[in-house]
């Protein structure tokens, strides 16, 4: 069907305690998808609320420990906005 985006999986949901900065965490979820060509981060608090979606540029998919290093960075950023 024309129009329907597919998304596939790369990483499923994973839950971290993502330290931040003096000693400060925040837990949260996180799942890397891909939808046509385009990769995402998507990162929701605990409770499943939203906090950022993340385009990840193109030739940039990443093993589970570097998308950890760019989610403590997007928090980061999040947090500091």
């Amino acid at each position: 069907m024309e129009g329907n985006i597919v998304q596939e999986t790369i990483q499923s949901w994973t839950e971290s305690n993502v330290l931040l900065k003096y000693d400060e965490h925040r837990e949260v979820k996180y799942r890397v998808y891909r939808e046509g060509e385009v990769l995402f981060l998507e990162i929701r608090a605990m409770d499943d609320s939203p906090v950022h979606t993340l385009e990840i540029p193109d030739g940039m998919k990443l093993d589970q420990s570097s998308y950890e290093v760019l989610l403590r960075y997007v928090l980061l950023d999040v947090i500091a906005a």
